[in-house]
């Protein structure tokens, strides 16, 4: 999927950032995501996404890491009144 392609199309961003096309469109009606109109088509600049895709691969980690975390044992299991 990785592509030297510095312009994508709608349907290109939408499956680089897997998200759906149409999400793709609202953002970029809303101004979030940066394209350009060639009269045909929009065109995105993928490097706009390096600092969201960079988080996403943070947050990945971070709940691989918790997920092969040990549950803590209770304080309460030795406590004895």
């Amino acid at each position: 999927m990785e592509s030297n392609k510095t312009y994508l199309t709608v349907s290109e961003t939408a499956a680089y950032l897997e998200l759906p096309e149409t999400f793709i469109l609202e953002k970029i009606r809303e101004g979030r995501i940066r394209a350009v109109h060639n009269g045909e088509e929009y065109l995105i600049n993928k490097d706009q996404f390096q600092h969201h895709l960079e988080q996403i691969r943070k947050l990945r980690e971070w709940e691989e890491a918790t997920r092969n975390e040990p549950i803590p044992e209770s304080y309460d299991v030795k406590d004895e009144d």
